[in-house]
């Protein structure tokens, strides 16, 4: 698949930042990639080239150093291309500043966004977001964390779990709650790693997304300077649902590529596994797995497209987008079993492209809103 084929979402400006993202990835990381998915992290210089190459700057404001926040194609197709990578934990950690910035530069005070923004899309400084605690998920609006206003300051206390990019972030995106009960409480504060009182607990280990840091974070008596405040008080829960849709897009553009790459996977495979006899590409039951398996990568990926084409112009699509991402995961937790199956005893090792999809495919259904989260918010827009 390469976006030739879709001439109606992409042009030319798409077709070279594709190409400059298929080089990253084939020059910078494959060669090394299954070294660092054993190893849990990668290479902080990687920031550095994907800034350099102005791949981070892609959904950014241009006036902060970013290629400009409107043109959601040039994103898709960035995005694309990097989870070529075949690892989704590299994709999440690269793209941090994704979710952990736009807040910075829609609600930050014009000295906060000159401060903070132009470093992180350079790949010199890094930045994620804090919003999960361990007692909530995905219950934004009931998160404990709280700060309370102390002249200059807030004095920050609590913590927060699931954190991507927390162990090596120079600044967090950090939701606490400034006032009542309930989403009108919840404000966003900046938080820099040598802030007093704040701390990073261990990286934590997961099924999946090996390549990718993941934190505990403690607040202490943690004081952050007021200018740091990401729009007004008790707002940022705007903030975040500011975020989402562009997030849950991201997700499900990681899903059905990771379909499309476990496809391709088979595909290869089956071309030169020999059973009973013959090549696994002339057994009927594989021929029709695959045939499923293709057709549901392309309904996901177009249904993506169009939900896309819907933010570029500008129209509403918070039904829209939950609906891709949940089609999109249920695309990808079937592709990536079917992959595994197809593969046999091979597609259990660690060593298999196909082993690593199936369990970074595992998170995409929870991150960003689950899938049982999406469904709510579907049946809410349909006025139920």
């Amino acid at each position: 698949m390469t976006d030739a084929v879709y001439p109606a979402y992409f042009n030319d400006t798409h077709q070279m930042a594709r190409a400059t993202a298929r080089r990253f990835i084939e020059q910078e990381i494959k060669p090394h990639i299954a070294e660092w998915e054993e190893a849990g992290t990668f290479p902080r210089e990687l920031y550095r080239k994907a800034g350099d190459l102005g791949l981070l700057g892609i959904g950014h404001p241009q006036r902060l150093g970013g290629a400009g926040e409107e043109d959601v194609f040039l994103k898709v197709a960035v995005s694309e291309e990097l989870m070529r990578s075949t690892s989704g934990g590299l994709v999440a950690s690269l793209g941090s500043l994704d979710i952990g910035l736009p807040p910075v530069w829609r609600g930050g005070s014009p000295e906060l966004q000159q401060r903070v923004v132009p470093g992180v899309i350079a790949g010199d400084k890094i930045i994620s977001l804090a919003i999960t605690e361990a007692s909530g998920g995905s219950d934004v609006a009931n998160l404990r964390t709280r700060a309370v206003r102390d002249g200059d300051h807030y004095i920050v206390n609590g913590s927060k779990t699931f954190i991507t990019s927390g162990t090596r972030a120079d600044y967090y995106t950090v939701a606490v709650r400034t006032g009542g009960e309930g989403f009108s409480g919840v404000s966003l504060l900046l938080i820099e790693k040598d802030t007093p009182g704040f701390s990073v607990g261990r990286n934590l280990k997961k099924m999946g997304w090996w390549a990718s840091d993941t934190a505990e974070l403690f607040f202490e008596d943690c004081r952050v300077p007021v200018g740091n405040l990401i729009g007004p008080e008790n707002a940022g829960f705007m903030f975040i649902m500011a975020n989402f849709q562009a997030e849950r897009l991201s997700l499900a553009i990681m899903a059905y590529m990771t379909a499309q790459m476990a496809l391709e996977t088979c595909l290869d495979y089956v071309k030169d596994r020999v059973t009973f006899g013959k090549p696994l590409a002339k057994h009927q039951v594989i021929r029709h797995k695959l045939a499923e398996m293709a057709t549901r990568v392309e309904v996901a990926r177009e249904y993506s497209y169009r939900v896309a084409a819907r933010m570029q112009a500008g129209q509403p699509a918070i039904n829209e987008v939950c609906m891709a991402k949940n089609f999109a995961t249920d695309v990808a937790d079937y592709v990536t079993h079917e992959a595994v199956q197809i593969f046999g005893g091979m597609g259990y090792m660690r060593e298999s492209v196909v082993e690593r999809l199936y369990r970074d495919n595992r998170i995409l259904s929870i991150g960003g809103g689950t899938h049982e989260i999406m469904n709510e918010i579907i049946v809410k827009q349909l006025g139920l």
